[in-house]
């Protein structure tokens, strides 16, 4: 019978973490920021305009849309991305 010290244990697992963020590309984390995804961002701005959506970028916290109106304008609405509050609209 092989008896395993407890740090090895330790230091097995906290390998296996590591191993698993680079294959799945999520990482453990004490503090997860939760994220509205890009399509509830559009939903977001597209209830101050309608239209068709030229761009979307996110920025850190902040998604950029560009929505281009029946009427030829284009709209830019920056939205937070934590929570889809309205930061701006132009």
């Amino acid at each position: 019978m092989t008896l395993i010290a407890p740090n090895a244990l330790l230091i097995a697992a906290g390998q296996n973490n590591k191993a698993n963020h680079h294959r799945t590309g999520t990482e453990n984390s004490t503090s997860p920021v939760a994220e509205i995804t890009e399509q509830k961002a559009i939903t977001i701005a597209q209830q101050h305009f309608k239209g068709r959506v030229l761009a979307i970028n996110q920025k850190g916290h902040t998604y950029r849309i560009k929505i281009l109106s029946q009427q030829g304008t284009v709209h830019t609405i920056l939205i937070n991305a934590l929570d889809g509050s309205v930061i701006s609209t132009h």
